[in-house]
């Protein structure tokens, strides 16, 4: 039987608290972090057929996956920001089109590592319906390591102060879920199967495992991971520029400037989001007024031609 979290006591407070919180998100992925041919695969069939996951035995034939899989690669591609709701259905967003198209988009076979990037930030970026560990791990996960039964304690903590009836079963899919986008999965002998390197953010090497220790409960040895700190050369001043941007747009949007401290530790921060070092942050202080002024720039056009 599944164990269910108490809720807290309602009150004032904490319904005037949830008016305000977002709507975090800690299913929907079937357990499943989305696979290499998942999104373009998606976009290529949702071209021609909004309709698509309107019929799972349908969806299934024609991507060639299971029920739960049709379900996984409809939660992905929209939590992605390559598809939409719409009234007939499911449609390609203009950055979908333009990012993976096989008639005229960026990277339809996500081989630059500039997309796995963009995806990664447009997935964890999600300011009104956010996925929840990558909100609270991404942003505000305060210890070195991350090891899997200190996230869980602290996931429930977290869910029971915000009145949420979630079952440590859901907290714990939903972590692996996480975990499993950035980390290739490994068999009971510990060897990386090749099947199981689902995810292309894997590439990204943004989470390593960095070693074992003892558990509280019983002794037994668990893995412990870090997010990785260092210099992300892979990562385009164009494709910085372009965060930036988006999350001034969907964060702050009605200030005229941004800080230093904005971009760097923020919630949603292009810092928090990529884990760019210090010394990344200390190259944007020394360009800031370049990069200020060319997004402002920017800013200023698209509210001309609007």
């Amino acid at each position: 039987m599944k164990k269910v979290i108490p809720s807290a006591s309602s009150n004032g407070a904490s319904e005037r608290e949830d008016r305000t919180r977002p709507a975090y998100r800690f299913s929907g992925h079937e357990t499943f972090p989305f696979r290499y041919s998942w999104l373009p695969k998606a976009v290529a069939e949702l071209t021609t057929d909004a309709e698509l996951f309107s019929d799972d035995e349908r969806a299934m034939v024609r991507l060639g996956v299971g029920k739960n899989m049709v379900k996984a690669i409809r939660f992905w591609v929209q939590t992605a920001g390559i598809a939409a709701p719409d009234q007939k259905g499911l449609i390609i967003t203009d950055f979908g089109r333009e990012l993976l198209s096989e008639t005229g988009g960026h990277d339809p076979y996500l081989e630059d590592i500039q997309t796995l990037w963009l995806i990664h930030w447009k997935i964890a970026s999600n300011a009104a319906e956010p996925l929840f560990a990558w909100e609270f791990l991404l942003n505000r996960w305060q210890r070195a390591d991350i090891v899997r039964s200190e996230v869980l304690s602290t996931f429930i903590q977290e869910t029971v102060r915000m009145e949420k009836q979630l079952s440590e079963v859901t907290l714990a899919q939903h972590f692996d879920t996480f975990l499993h986008t950035y980390i290739p999965t490994r068999s009971a002998k510990g060897e990386v199967r090749e099947e199981n390197l689902d995810s292309p953010l894997v590439e990204l090497d943004l989470i390593r495992k960095i070693g074992e220790k003892r558990s509280g409960d019983g002794g037994r040895l668990e893995a412990v991971y870090a997010f990785n700190r260092e210099a992300k050369s892979s990562i385009s001043p164009e494709l910085f520029i372009y965060c930036i941007n988006d999350y001034w747009r969907t964060r702050i949007d009605s200030e005229e400037t941004l800080s230093i401290r904005d971009i760097t530790v923020k919630t949603g921060s292009v810092g928090q989001l990529f884990k760019l070092p210090e010394a990344d942050m200390s190259l944007v202080k020394s360009r800031s007024i370049t990069v200020g002024s060319f997004i402002c720039q920017m800013r200023r056009q698209c509210t001309q031609k609007s």
